[in-house]
Parts: structure tokens; C-alpha cells; sequence
């Protein structure tokens, strides 16, 4: 009785380690969208729609190639162009365009059209990779898989909820166009090889929220995520 209470305890005790925001499965749902592309608001509202879906982690991420045309994106961030130009030769593109929406890092359109974002996200699945928790300070990930033996962690601060900008030069001038978790900040906090993982967690500030993602390294597909 003795073992089976000592047992117990530890169970217990790793089930409090990992906290209570061990993650299920998400499915990965990022927006690459400019202030300075008029086809953009309809995939910017399609976001919005399934932003607080069950199982689902929507991001937006605003990209700079379009500030040429009268409005600096105040969200954009060359960091987000180069990660969404990184996954365009793994989907088959030739080079980056918006609005694109990528899912789990494995498949992506469009999504302007009406329900389009929500067919990607059934056809998407959720992510299959390794277990993923964040809390006391701490990025833990178990023991899996790592398709060619690495994979990278990156560490994304973003603002939940909705964001209303008014626009006042270029293709949208005059329009206030919302956003869905805007991201602000794209770190990489590390390598993963299969092993379990333990890093530290930057605390973050500003009202951010976090979310964290392992992926195959040159925009190969995430194999994990979890958020606070």
C-alpha cells in the first residue's frame, strides 16, 4: 500500500509540474495579412470568426511588403515576412502574397472567402507532436519524434481579442480594419531533438499573451503548441 501511495504522490506531484496548462492538441491557424492589401479584411474577419474555436490557436501575423504603397503597416514586422517567405517552397509557392493562411505549418490558402478558414481547419487536423505545457516559468516538452532529428522552438506574443485600426493612406484608406491575436514578438528559444525538454520561459510583459510552437526547422510543419 505503501508503493501505491508513494505512486500516487508522484503522479500527483509531475501532474502539478506540468500544471494546468498542459495542452491538447491545437490546430495552428496563422493569418498573414497587411493593412496595405485590400483583399485582406475579409480573411482578417474569417480569422475573427474562429479565434475562440475550441482546440483552435489563431495568429495574425501583419508582413512590410505592402508598406510601399502609403500605409507602414503598424503591426508588420520584417521577422513576419521572413517566416511566412520561408513557407512558401515547402507549400508549393512560388513566393509570398496576402491574404495567406497557413495551418499547422502543412497546408494553407487563401482564406477570404466565406468558411474557408473554417474548411482549412477541418482539413488541418490537430498538431500530432510531442506534449507541450508552459507554466511556472517554464517551456516543458516530452520525449517523441523529431523529424530529422531537430526541430525549433519558438516562443510568439500576441494580443488576444480584437484589434479595431483605422487606416489613412493606400488601398484601405479610410477603412478600420480589425484584427484577430495580433502577434508582436517571434523569438526562437531553442532546439528540440526528441528528448525531453525543459526551458525557461520568459515572463511576458505588456498584457501579452504567449504561445509556443515546435516546428520543423525552414517552414516545415508544427508538431506542437500551446498557449496561455
Amino acid at each position: 500500500m505503501t508503493g501505491l501511495k508513494t505512486s500516487l504522490l508522484a503522479g500527483a506531484m509531475l501532474a502539478a509540474t506540468m500544471g494546468a496548462a498542459t495542452a491538447q492538441p491545437l490546430t495552428v491557424v496563422e493569418l498573414f495579412t497587411s493593412q496595405g492589401c485590400s483583399s485582406c479584411p475579409p480573411a482578417n474577419a474569417n480569422l475573427i470568426k474562429v479565434k475562440d474555436q475550441p482546440g483552435v490557436l489563431a495568429l495574425s501575423f501583419n508582413v512590410t511588403y505592402w508598406d510601399y504603397l502609403g500605409w507602414k503597416d503598424t503591426f508588420g514586422r520584417k521577422e513576419f515576412t521572413e517566416r511566412q517567405v520561408t513557407y512558401e517552397p515547402s507549400l508549393g509557392r512560388d513566393g509570398p502574397f496576402t491574404p495567406q493562411v497557413v495551418v499547422n505549418g502543412r497546408s494553407d490558402g487563401v482564406g477570404a472567402a466565406p468558411g474557408e478558414i473554417q474548411s482549412l481547419i477541418a482539413k488541418g487536423g490537430r498538431t500530432q507532436g510531442p506534449e507541450l505545457s508552459l507554466g511556472q516559468g517554464k517551456v516543458s516538452i516530452s520525449a517523441g519524434n523529431a523529424p530529422g532529428g531537430r526541430a525549433d522552438i519558438w516562443l510568439v506574443r500576441y494580443t488576444r481579442g480584437v484589434v479595431e485600426v483605422p487606416v489613412a493612406r493606400g488601398e484601405n484608406t479610410g477603412r478600420t480594419l480589425p484584427h484577430a491575436n495580433v502577434v508582436h514578438a517571434l523569438t526562437k528559444l531553442g532546439s528540440w531533438n526528441g528528448a525531453a525538454t525543459t526551458l525557461p520561459l520568459p515572463a511576458a510583459t505588456g498584457g501579452l499573451s504567449t504561445a509556443v510552437l515546435v516546428q520543423a526547422p525552414g517552414g516545415g510543419p508544427i508538431l506542437a503548441a500551446a498557449a496561455n
